[in-house]
């Protein structure tokens, strides 16, 4: 499968898993087209190892509003939500920077009318692969108007059913993810299904993996809980790394389906763009989140403060 990503010397970031693999030469720079298989194959690049003044990725949550309730959300929904003009801003300067993947989260983007547009305009700058971040309720109906306009599209599933995933994320979720997922896949749109790792997840995380296969998504993801935002209420859902690491160790995975854990440890440092736009940094532990300042220059990515510390 011949998928978009996003090169710069010899990195190369895949915007349906959201890591950066090392190409055993240089390759270029900007969005190219590259075989899955290819890509995968090269090794993986935390990063703190990266060695770049800016992240290699950032999540831009640029909307708070949610149409569920999800226990475990990592958003604030307490931050400000900034107006039209404000999003288009933030849109541009990501353009303009040499990140290579931007996720759009939130909240749920898929709320947003004009997600196309600003997938584009953060597409324009030429540089970067996006990803939309999803609980997939819309996808079945917004997929096609989508299609053209991101590089791949990730949806939250913590459950293999409708009575697992929707004890968690709210009654019909389920069989509205799963009806978007197979739209996407239907329109060759690349897509990654991530779970929320938790102690109520790791138990049927087997599941998750074969489901993802069946549906014919191209990746799955384990995504650690994260004790920020609700899941700040959740202590006892936390599962260390090596827990995490263990179980991941254990699956049998199938054929041509692309694995990622994300653990808190790869999570520290990571950078977000929240809804009021100022840039949030993962502490190096990701077991809290804060606000280092708003996002008025591409300068403002950079993964030192202004006076030098980290």
């Amino acid at each position: 499968m011949m998928r978009t990503f996003a090169a710069h010397g010899d990195l190369v970031h895949d915007p349906a898993s959201g890591m950066t693999h090392r190409a055993p030469t240089p390759i270029g720079s900007g969005r190219i087209t590259l075989a899955q298989t290819t890509v995968t194959a090269w090794p993986v690049v935390a990063p703190r190892d990266l060695d770049r003044p800016i992240p290699d990725s950032v999540c831009w949550s640029p909307i708070v509003r949610c149409n569920l309730q999800c226990p475990q959300c990592l958003d604030d929904n307490t931050v400000r939500e900034a107006n039209l003009s404000e999003r288009w801003r933030v849109a541009r300067i990501l353009a303009d920077t040499d990140v290579l993947g931007v996720d759009i989260s939130g909240g749920e983007p898929l709320l947003l009318r004009d997600l196309p547009e600003l997938l584009d305009t953060v597409r324009s700058g030429g540089r970067s692969a996006v990803s939309i971040t999803t609980n997939g309720w819309h996808l079945g109906r917004r997929a096609a108007e989508l299609a053209e306009h991101t590089d791949a599209i990730r949806v939250s599933l913590d459950g293999p059913d409708p009575g697992r995933h929707d004890a968690i994320r709210g009654p019909l979720s389920f069989d509205r993810a799963v009806r978007g997922i197979q739209a996407a896949v239907a329109l060759r749109i690349p897509v990654q299904i991530q779970t929320v790792l938790m102690r109520r997840t790791a138990g049927y995380l087997q599941e998750m993996v074969n489901l993802a296969a069946r549906l014919g998504a191209c990746g799955f993801s384990a995504l650690q809980m994260l004790p920020i935002g609700a899941g700040t209420a959740l202590p006892d859902e936390l599962l260390s790394d090596d827990e995490a690491m263990r179980l991941f160790a254990a699956l049998d995975v199938p054929e041509r389906l692309h694995m990622r854990l994300r653990t808190r440890d790869v999570a520290g440092n990571f950078t977000v763009i929240r809804a009021d736009g100022r840039v949030w940094r993962n502490d190096s532990t990701a077991l809290n989140i804060g606000g280092l300042h708003p996002l008025r220059s591409a300068a403002d990515l950079a993964l030192t403060t202004r006076d030098g510390t980290a």
